[in-house]
């Protein structure tokens, strides 16, 4: 018998799930949307990459702030994506 290390899936380009919430799923028409890298990326890389993509992402993110979540956690702009992850992008919360 082999002691021949298996790692499972980590070849395997398992796509990112994007999910918009708010003005931003109303602008964009789509509450989630697939994508695949090609290689781990910021988050403000697949915001480009989404918006090179998609006329209506494009138009729904212009000159427009937004707020992510990698795997439900509030990151910022610099952080890395790898596939299998899960991005959720939403305009920030305003109360009053």
């Amino acid at each position: 018998m082999s002691d021949t290390a298996f790692a499972p899936h980590s070849s395997l380009a398992a796509p990112v799930k994007v999910l918009f919430f708010a003005a931003l799923r109303e602008a964009i028409g789509h509450s989630e949307l697939q994508l695949t890298l090609p290689a781990p990326l910021q988050i403000s890389a697949v915001l480009a990459l989404l918006s090179a993509e998609s006329p209506q992402v494009q138009q729904a993110l212009a000159g427009r702030e937004v707020l992510a979540a990698l795997n439900q956690q509030l990151v910022a702009s610099t952080a890395w994506v790898s596939p299998g992850d899960e991005v959720a992008l939403f305009p920030p919360v305003t109360g009053g």
